[in-house]
């Protein structure tokens, strides 16, 4: 059983759109209050090095803190590609980087360390989404057809959908090499003096969002850079194989 004590160390990021709508659950980790041992915090994922014990305590404690039962949540085993599947329960589902769902109680996660967590919700049809973009995916505009995979299976209306992108690695920080460069449009590649571009998938994401249908208002993007907040959150490119994982988690009350 988890204490009261303990669950108020743990740092939930929120969004204030999301905040709206009473009915639906939302959070995103960060590094604090977690029971692992450093550089691992509260690691979420069993898949970098951490104990599997500790794994399932901060997993407890961070959807604990959510009131979400850890048998309601749904997994992607995240590759960077553009594979997108519809569900209609909860478990772990393989070789996809965006989960879309109708179902109440279903609460779909998305498992990050510098690439973008997104979550979409469409508060007339109670549909939402999780989508995992690193520069693979975000070439491959999996915001873009995740949305319209939204269209094609449940008729939203993208006007009504609104939009979060979540921590994930800035273009003051994300630097690539030319050849990555290359394959992006050079409004989203940036030259800081004579160092290497810089990509900005933020942006592009954004006008993924909006060339699918979002309204500008609809969409809310964190500030925050998770390669230049090491008090905060995990950084592959910073920490390398010692890096733990944030998730993010949304959902809509009912079934629980």
């Amino acid at each position: 059983m988890i204490n009261s004590a303990s669950l108020s160390e743990i740092t939930v990021l929120h969004s204030k759109l999301f905040q709206r709508f009473p009915e639906l659950r939302f959070g995103f980790s960060t590094k604090k209050g977690g029971v692992s041992h450093i550089p691992y915090g509260l690691n979420l994922s069993y898949m970098v090095g951490d104990d599997p014990n500790n794994v399932d305590q901060n997993r407890e404690r961070f959807f604990g803190k959510l009131e979400i039962p850890l048998d309601k949540l749904a997994i992607p085993k995240q590759f960077h590609g553009d594979f997108i599947k519809v569900i209609h329960s909860p478990g772990i589902y393989d070789l996809c980087d965006a989960l879309i769902t109708q179902t109440p109680g279903v609460f779909l996660c998305v498992s990050t360390a510098d690439c973008l967590p997104i979550f979409l919700f469409d508060p007339v049809t109670k549909t939402i989404a999780t989508v995992h973009a690193g520069w693979r995916g975000t070439k491959l505009k999996i915001v873009e057809k995740t949305v319209k995979r939204m269209i094609k299976e449940f008729h939203i209306n993208p006007g009504d959908l609104f939009a979060f992108i979540g921590p994930s690695a800035g273009v003051c920080c994300y630097e690539v090499g030319n050849e990555v460069a290359r394959e992006f449009d050079q409004r989203y590649s940036v030259r800081y003096s004579t160092k290497k571009p810089h990509l900005n998938l933020k942006l592009f994401t954004k006008i993924q969002l909006i060339d699918a249908g979002l309204r500008d208002k609809n969409i809310e993007m964190s500030e925050y850079c998770t390669i230049c907040t090491p008090s905060l959150f995990y950084s592959f490119r910073r920490e390398k194989l010692n890096s733990g994982r944030m998730m993010g988690v949304i959902g809509i009350d009912g079934g629980v």
